[in-house]
């Protein structure tokens, strides 16, 4: 496969599973809340009905909204989309990235202290390190950093899923067979799909590679398979322990540590901590970009030195909301942030960001990020934006 083709079908689902795992189904905990605990049936229903359709839908329509209008920050993307409230958007987007970021920040002081005998502050300050280094080196090392860490995450849940097959087989059987579906199913598919979009704002540098709609439409769809298959994996290893499984804080640690296979826990301890820092990278990548935009839009630049500093102040603030647990932070913070997402993203891009795709046929729209940085690849070369390119 052409690096080119890669960049463009896979390189936003990969940064797109990667920034979101950390918040989406890392621990299992956010899987539990969402899915599980309306039943197998509803599970599966919800996921693959409601959650996959959703991420397709608006991520193909993310991705040409971006294209049409070359708009790679969320500050720029938004300001389009939804005019002066942009600003809310962007508070609910800082303050979901800190809670996203407790839970990391938690979760991987917590595995290194109980599974290695690490001390939690040094389990903490590696993540700080490891997202500092990262925001710091930018755009490139991000981008292959999470293609190489992607194949890993892949690899280690296709061998606990495998694992869990073999060792609760007909447990899971059993569960998958029952088909229950408890009420509520239909609404958490929703606050799932909703919530987990946020990570479309650290997807967007990423998008400069794409030329078509066809090209825009395709990335899309393969971001939403990209970044649901490792959830459902992982969904059916913890299948065979449900319902008990649903009163697990980290589900995941629950049923590792019922396999009996200490090479595999720590193979999925190390992908974790791994993960949480690709999840604040993301993250705090996206509200970096957002920065750069806005002195670039008043004559300032933003020093590379500073980068490190906005991760290690958001992942410091982060860690002062960890107290509350995760339970807590998944089903408050979560489920009122999905609520924000539908009104200021969804509901926006599927009439204001239709109707300027639609409107951007046959020449480019001038957008903040064009008047700034001048024409895009497709203008240079004399092309339009419509369906036929």
């Amino acid at each position: 496969m052409k690096a080119t083709a890669f960049r463009r079908y896979f390189m936003p689902g990969l940064i797109f599973q990667g920034v979101m795992i950390g918040g989406g189904y890392a621990t299992g905990r956010e899987l539990v809340e969402f899915f599980l605990q309306f039943g197998p049936g509803g599970s599966l229903v919800a996921m693959f009905g409601i959650t996959l359709v959703m991420w397709a839908v608006l991520l193909a329509l993310t991705f040409e909204f971006a294209r049409v209008l070359s708009l790679y920050d969320y500050r720029s993307f938004m300001i389009a989309l939804i005019g002066r409230f942009w600003v809310v958007f962007d508070i609910c987007f800082i303050i979901v990235v800190v809670i996203v970021l407790a839970v990391a920040g938690s979760v991987a002081g917590v595995l290194l202290r109980d599974f290695f005998g690490v001390p939690y502050v040094i389990g903490v300050g590696g993540m700080l390190a490891g997202v500092g280094i990262l925001t710091f080196k930018g755009t490139g090392l991000i981008e292959k950093s999470f293609s190489v860490w992607s194949i890993f995450i892949y690899v280690v849940y296709l061998m606990f899923m495998v694992t869990a097959v073999l060792r609760f087989g007909g447990d899971i059987r059993t569960n998958l067979a029952s088909g229950e579906m408890l009420p509520g199913w239909a609404m958490g598919g929703f606050k799932y799909g909703l919530y987990n979009l946020a990570p479309f704002a650290a997807v967007l540098f990423s998008l400069r590679h794409l030329e078509t709609r066809r090209q825009a439409v395709l990335s899309g769809v393969c971001a939403a398979v990209i970044g649901l298959l490792p959830g459902f994996l992982f969904f059916i290893a913890i299948l065979g322990h449900y319902p008990e499984v649903v009163a697990e804080e980290v589900p995941a640690v629950f049923v590792l540590e019922r396999t009996g296979l200490p090479v595999l826990v720590t193979l999925y301890v190390i992908m974790l901590f791994g993960t949480m820092i690709q999840t604040g990278t993301g993250f705090i990548h996206g509200v970096n970009d957002r920065i750069q935009s806005a002195l670039q839009s008043v004559g300032r630049e933003f020093p590379a030195w500073q980068r490190p500093v906005v991760a290690i102040s958001m992942l410091l603030l982060s860690l002062a909301l960890s107290k509350f647990g995760v339970i807590a932070l998944v089903a408050k913070g979560y489920g009122t942030f999905a609520w924000a997402m539908f009104g200021l993203y969804a509901v926006p891009l599927v009439t204001i960001g239709i109707r300027k795709i639609i409107r951007s046929r046959g020449s480019r729209v001038s957008s903040p990020s064009t008047e700034r940085h001048g024409s895009s690849p497709d203008q240079a070369d004399g092309n339009s934006g419509d369906d036929s390119r």
